[in-house]
């Protein structure tokens, strides 16, 4: 009886076999998928329940409630940006029950309008200025997307804009000895926030800044000057 295996031949590559992972890893790892599942589901439900608490949907802007709902769900908040986001939108949709105009920032959409309680009397599309930290020379700049409810801290047309150091260093540039003052150097008109934030219209082509300031919020002039009758230090404006 002929034996019919076959000797491996001494010029065959090796074959190599991987061990399987153990059992226990495998287990492992099914439970931390799971576990990760459902702290995201848990966290949704967290935040659903929070909003149906305080956004109770009534025939005056479901809609409007629901989106807000929605969107504050889908978010990885920490307890503390959860609670920002909502004063902000809280007060946000008190103002859609008044008569006074105010200016609402989607930054999802990347929309502002100017309303006056639930109408928009003019909407524009609007650059947000993404989030920059800048380091030169020991010298550290962290500039974020700001959200929130605030007043208007000021407004100027044509403003002199003294240029800062990382305006340069952000263009990869080294900063004058003397740095200059820029005439629209944010842009023509300008609306002024708190902690430096600026809602802005194009700067001027003699300025190093090329778009959106960052953090900040850029509007075509047009739009900000159609608008700019109404702005004062008690327009509200809000951004979420």
């Amino acid at each position: 009886m002929s034996d019919r295996r076959q000797e491996r031949r001494p010029d065959a590559p090796e074959r190599r076999s991987f061990p399987r992972p153990p059992l226990w890893l495998n287990v492992l790892l099914l439970v931390i998928a799971a576990a990760t599942f459902a702290y995201a589901k848990h966290h949704r439900d967290v935040i659903r329940h929070q909003t149906d608490v305080l956004f109770k949907p009534t025939p005056a802007n479901p809609m409007e409630l629901n989106r807000i709902r929605e969107e504050l769900s889908d978010m990885d908040l920490s307890s503390g940006q959860l609670s920002k986001e909502l004063d902000s939108r809280m007060q946000y949709l008190q103002s859609l029950k008044g008569e006074e105009f105010y200016i609402a920032i989607d930054t999802k959409r990347r929309k502002m309008e100017l309303r006056i309680g639930k109408s928009v009397v003019r909407d524009a599309d609007v650059q947000i200025g993404e989030a920059k930290t800048i380091n030169w020379k020991g010298k550290t700049w962290t500039l974020v997307p700001v959200k929130g409810a605030f007043s208007v801290a000021g407004t100027a047309t044509d403003y002199r804009w003294f240029v800062p150091e990382w305006a340069y260093v952000m263009n990869g540039q080294e900063p004058p000895a003397t740095r200059p003052t820029i005439e629209d150097g944010l842009g023509k008109y300008v609306i002024f926030l708190p902690d430096n934030y600026v809602i802005h219209s194009p700067p001027s082509a003699d300025s190093p800044l090329k778009g959106p300031k960052p953090g900040s919020f850029m509007v075509p002039e047009s739009d900000l000057a159609a608008i700019w009758p109404r702005v004062t230090k008690n327009t509200r404006v809000y951004i979420f």
